[in-house]
Protein backbone atom coordinates (compact mmCIF):
# COMPACT_ATOMS: atom_id res chain seq x y z
CA UNK A 1 0.00 0.00 0.00
CA UNK A 2 1.20 3.30 -0.63
CA UNK A 3 2.21 5.63 2.23
CA UNK A 4 0.37 8.36 2.43
CA UNK A 5 2.18 9.71 4.71
CA UNK A 6 4.95 9.78 2.47
CA UNK A 7 2.98 11.30 -0.36
CA UNK A 8 1.34 14.07 1.50
CA UNK A 9 4.82 15.70 2.73
CA UNK A 10 6.21 15.53 -0.29
CA UNK A 11 3.01 16.63 -2.06
CA UNK A 12 2.53 19.48 0.18
CA UNK A 13 6.71 20.62 0.07
CA UNK A 14 6.17 20.64 -4.01
CA UNK A 15 2.88 23.53 -3.61
CA UNK A 16 5.11 24.81 -1.17
CA UNK A 17 7.74 25.30 -3.86
CA UNK A 18 5.34 26.17 -6.85
CA UNK A 19 3.18 28.73 -4.71
CA UNK A 20 7.54 30.88 -4.62
CA UNK A 21 7.21 30.03 -7.72
CA UNK A 22 3.93 31.66 -8.82
CA UNK A 23 4.81 34.44 -6.65
CA UNK A 24 8.46 35.03 -8.41
CA UNK A 25 6.22 34.91 -11.59
CA UNK A 26 3.90 37.61 -10.30
CA UNK A 27 6.52 39.83 -8.80
CA UNK A 28 9.14 40.42 -11.28
CA UNK A 29 9.95 41.03 -14.90
CA UNK A 30 11.65 39.24 -17.26
CA UNK A 31 14.09 42.33 -17.18
CA UNK A 32 14.58 41.55 -13.56
CA UNK A 33 14.58 37.99 -13.78
CA UNK A 34 17.54 37.66 -16.35
CA UNK A 35 19.31 40.11 -14.53
CA UNK A 36 19.15 39.54 -10.79
CA UNK A 37 21.01 35.97 -9.83
CA UNK A 38 18.97 35.66 -6.92
CA UNK A 39 15.57 35.79 -8.55
CA UNK A 40 16.65 33.23 -11.22
CA UNK A 41 19.12 31.22 -9.13
CA UNK A 42 15.76 30.91 -6.41
CA UNK A 43 13.22 30.02 -9.95
CA UNK A 44 16.25 27.28 -10.50
CA UNK A 45 16.16 25.66 -7.20
CA UNK A 46 12.64 25.80 -6.85
CA UNK A 47 12.07 24.05 -9.88
CA UNK A 48 14.38 21.46 -8.76
CA UNK A 49 13.22 21.05 -5.83
CA UNK A 50 9.68 20.19 -7.33
CA UNK A 51 10.96 18.46 -9.88
CA UNK A 52 12.50 16.44 -7.32
CA UNK A 53 9.78 16.08 -4.85
CA UNK A 54 7.37 14.72 -8.46
CA UNK A 55 9.95 12.16 -8.86
CA UNK A 56 9.96 10.82 -5.45
CA UNK A 57 6.80 10.48 -4.94
CA UNK A 58 6.53 8.33 -8.59
CA UNK A 59 9.52 6.11 -7.70
CA UNK A 60 7.64 5.30 -4.19
CA UNK A 61 4.33 4.39 -6.03
CA UNK A 62 6.38 2.28 -8.47
CA UNK A 63 8.32 1.22 -5.86
CA UNK A 64 5.18 -0.05 -2.98
CA UNK A 65 3.59 -1.15 -5.99
CA UNK A 66 5.68 -3.15 -7.73
CA UNK A 67 5.13 -1.20 -10.69
CA UNK A 68 8.36 -2.40 -12.62
CA UNK A 69 12.45 -1.36 -12.24
CA UNK A 70 13.66 2.14 -12.60
CA UNK A 71 17.27 2.71 -13.76
CA UNK A 72 16.75 6.17 -14.90
CA UNK A 73 14.40 9.01 -14.19
CA UNK A 74 12.92 8.86 -17.78
CA UNK A 75 11.59 5.34 -16.50
CA UNK A 76 9.24 6.96 -13.78
CA UNK A 77 6.78 9.16 -16.02
CA UNK A 78 6.86 5.48 -18.60
CA UNK A 79 6.05 2.83 -15.71
CA UNK A 80 3.50 5.59 -14.19
CA UNK A 81 1.84 5.71 -17.89
CA UNK A 82 1.92 2.10 -18.37
CA UNK A 83 0.13 1.28 -14.86
CA UNK A 84 -2.65 3.75 -15.62
CA UNK A 85 -1.60 6.75 -13.05
CA UNK A 86 -1.63 9.30 -15.89
CA UNK A 87 -2.23 10.04 -19.28
CA UNK A 88 -0.14 9.66 -22.58
CA UNK A 89 -0.07 13.49 -22.80
CA UNK A 90 1.05 13.89 -18.98
CA UNK A 91 3.75 10.92 -19.47
CA UNK A 92 4.72 13.06 -22.08
CA UNK A 93 5.28 16.40 -20.12
CA UNK A 94 6.19 14.77 -17.32
CA UNK A 95 9.51 13.29 -19.79
CA UNK A 96 10.55 16.25 -20.70
CA UNK A 97 10.65 17.81 -17.24
CA UNK A 98 12.70 14.77 -16.34
CA UNK A 99 15.32 16.27 -19.25
CA UNK A 100 14.87 19.87 -17.77
CA UNK A 101 15.79 18.10 -14.27
CA UNK A 102 18.87 16.57 -15.55
CA UNK A 103 20.27 19.79 -17.35
CA UNK A 104 19.49 21.92 -13.68
CA UNK A 105 21.81 19.36 -12.15
CA UNK A 106 24.71 18.49 -14.52
CA UNK A 107 24.33 20.94 -17.32
CA UNK A 108 24.25 24.18 -14.50
CA UNK A 109 26.59 25.82 -16.25
CA UNK A 110 25.04 26.12 -19.30
CA UNK A 111 21.62 26.97 -18.10
CA UNK A 112 19.26 29.08 -20.67
CA UNK A 113 17.81 31.76 -18.44
CA UNK A 114 15.47 32.16 -21.11
CA UNK A 115 14.19 28.61 -21.32
CA UNK A 116 13.78 28.89 -17.14
CA UNK A 117 11.87 32.13 -17.68
CA UNK A 118 9.51 30.44 -20.17
CA UNK A 119 8.91 27.50 -17.78
CA UNK A 120 8.09 29.58 -15.06
CA UNK A 121 5.98 32.00 -17.11
CA UNK A 122 3.79 28.94 -19.16
CA UNK A 123 4.60 25.15 -17.50
CA UNK A 124 4.18 25.62 -13.64
CA UNK A 125 0.93 23.92 -14.78
CA UNK A 126 2.38 20.81 -16.03
CA UNK A 127 3.89 20.61 -12.60
CA UNK A 128 0.45 21.16 -10.55
CA UNK A 129 -1.12 18.61 -12.82
CA UNK A 130 1.42 16.13 -12.35
CA UNK A 131 0.90 16.97 -8.21
CA UNK A 132 -2.80 16.59 -8.92
CA UNK A 133 -2.56 13.28 -10.03
CA UNK A 134 -0.87 12.40 -7.28
CA UNK A 135 -3.25 14.17 -5.40
CA UNK A 136 -5.65 11.33 -5.88
CA UNK A 137 -4.18 8.61 -4.46
CA UNK A 138 -4.57 10.07 -0.68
Amino acid sequence: MVKIEVLQKRISKANNYLQYLNEINEKYSKEEFMNEPLIFGSTERFLHLTIEALLDIGNHIISDQNLGTVNFYHDIPKLLYENYYIDKELKDIFVQIVGFRNILVHDYLDIDLNIVYSILEKNLNDLKAILKEYSKLL
